[in-house]
């Protein structure tokens, strides 16, 4: 990348967004030796202006960001890094620095939750307990939790058809996940159908 570090006396602002929900997750600087380390090791390292060295996130605490990509602005003068964070991003022990509408964009977290119970299996999970039991267990809820919901729109209360679609959701996560599909493949199908 060609990063103009010159601009603000050898220092850039990095933005920190999460790779999956796009939650920004923090604001922090970084000089050329800073991104260098970043860039080498997909640890997130900036320049602490008030300790006046390098800090790599997650050096006492253990939450690391892990770099999944980085993307330059186009005055070459501010990053932008997604990442996946081992755990709370700000010192406070808040997921952001930020105070964020975090519920909007669960459904991608659970996306991930999902895929991690398939990944490192947890003795109990619902997920593992469907998954074990095949594809067509998993279609038949899939099944089940539509024709539940559809009851729900017609018939039932709102607070009925939240949950109902809300396990709808939940058991096509899972199917999706079975099949090898994501989210972002049906966003991309939808976009592209869209145009």
């Amino acid at each position: 990348m060609n990063i103009n570090f010159n601009k603000a006396d050898g220092l850039i602002p990095v933005i920190i967004q999460d790779e999956q929900t796009l939650e920004v997750l923090m604001l922090g600087y970084m000089n050329q030796e800073a991104y260098d380390k970043t860039a080498s090791e997909n640890i997130v390292t900036f320049f602490s202006r008030s300790k006046n060295r390098l800090w790599t996130k997650g050096e006492t605490s253990g939450n690391y960001l892990h770099v999944k990509n980085m993307h330059i602005d186009c005055d070459n003068d501010t990053l932008l890094i997604k990442v996946k964070a081992d755990g709370p991003t700000c010192h406070t022990g808040s997921r952001s620095c930020f105070k964020t509408d975090y519920n909007r964009n669960f459904i991608l977290k659970l996306e991930d939750i999902i895929d991690d119970r398939y990944v490192n299996p947890k003795e109990g999970s619902y997920v593992n307990k469907l998954r074990n039991k095949g594809l067509n267990k998993i279609t038949q809820k899939v099944g089940e939790e539509a024709v539940e919901t559809l009851i729900a729109a017609l018939n039932e209360t709102e607070t009925d058809l939240i949950n109902e679609s809300s396990d709808l959701v939940f058991h096509l996560l899972v199917l999706l996940r079975e099949k090898g599909l994501s989210l972002a493949t049906i966003a991309k199908n939808l976009e592209e159908r869209h145009k």
